[in-house]
Order: structure tokens, then C-alpha cells, then sequence
């Protein structure tokens, strides 16, 4: 598993509909070391603490494998690593083989695992056009048995601050956790 990039933003108001939303969903991919904080990363804050934020839900975690098949469902959007609001952007991590409880060390900060993270409607904010606010919510129902899903997400405890910096991590897996479920969503239809 390797860590491709860390992405920060801070939370900026946006136009939506006739009235103002404050987001942290555009997130710039930063060089070097970040300092991972209990609630965030050092240049990053959520917006909406209603829903995201807080210590269940520090960092946001999202495979960089996910990104081929956005751009080929968005052609002609630029989709640079961060696009999707994720504070990392992993490789080799992927919510199909990832259980709540799973340990990551990175750098030397230790995570652990705790939710998926489903799509909300600032995604679709994000990317301006409402087809591909419609097209994010469909995808997560839509779903077949080698398809779970593929914008369900991970949200990360920052058990132990630390800095991160772009390389390979190895994922623990807990025994105390070894039952938990693999994060995957039921089935919608």
C-alpha cells in the first residue's frame, strides 16, 4: 500500500442554489511533511461538523484506483489527486479488503480505521454540473457482486499524531476486530 498523495483545504462559501454553503470539499494536493493532528491535518478543516470532522472522522481516506473510472464517467473534468475532498489519496487500499478496526501507520502517525464514508451532496457541488451530482448517488446504489460501490470511502482516528509523507504503509489488522465486517454497504435497490 502506498500513500500517492496528502490534500488539504480549508473551508471556503460557495453559491448552491440560490443561497450560501460553506464546504471543505476542494482539497489541494500538498509536497513534504503534514502534521497529523487529532481532528485533522495541519492545513485542513471540515466544514460541516454535523456530519464530518471530529475524532471518528479526522482524515478521509480514498483509493487512487476509483480515479479511472470517474474519468471516464466525467470526460474532460480535471480530476487532480483531492478531487473527491479526500485528505489522502491511497493505492492498494481499498474499501473491499479494509475493516473497521484495521490499523495504519503512516509515517509516523497511527490510524485506525472507523467508518465509510458515503458521498454527500457537496460532492456534487464540487463538480458544478447536477448530471454528476445525480450520477454519484446512483453509483452508490447501483452495485453488483464484483462491484461494491465504488465511492464508499474510509474515515481514519488519528490514534497518535505524527507527520506524513508520501510512501508505502502496511495495514494491521487487530485480532480484537477480526470478526468486523469488511466495510462494504448493503446492496440498494
Amino acid at each position: 500500500m502506498e500513500l500517492i498523495s496528502i490534500n488539504v483545504g480549508l473551508p471556503r462559501e460557495v453559491d448552491w442554489r440560490g443561497r450560501k454553503v460553506l464546504t471543505s470539499i476542494w482539497k489541494t494536493p500538498v509536497e513534504g511533511r503534514v502534521a497529523v493532528r487529532q481532528l485533522n491535518l495541519a492545513g485542513d478543516q471540515q466544514s460541516d461538523l454535523s456530519v464530518h470532522g471530529g475524532p471518528e472522522k479526522a482524515v478521509y481516506v480514498y483509493p487512487s484506483e476509483h480515479y479511472a473510472y470517474w474519468r471516464e464517467e466525467l470526460p474532460g473534468v480535471d480530476l487532480p489527486w483531492g478531487a473527491f475532498g479526500e485528505n489522502l489519496t491511497t493505492q492498494g487500499l481499498r474499501e473491499d479488503s479494509v475493516q473497521i478496526g484495521d490499523r495504519l501507520r503512516i509515517g509516523s502517525a497511527d490510524f485506525l480505521v472507523t467508518q465509510p464514508r458515503m458521498p454527500c451532496y457537496k460532492l456534487g457541488i464540487r463538480f458544478t454540473r447536477i448530471r454528476d451530482s445525480v450520477m454519484f448517488r446512483r453509483k452508490v446504489r447501483r452495485s453488483s457482486d464484483d462491484e461494491y460501490f465504488t465511492h464508499v470511502s474510509l474515515y481514519l482516528f488519528s490514534v497518535r499524531g505524527g507527520l506524513l509523507l508520501r510512501e508505502r504503509f502496511e495495514l494491521e489488522r487487530d485480532l480484537f476486530f477480526k470478526d468486523q465486517p469488511v466495510i462494504r454497504t448493503q446492496q440498494i435497490s
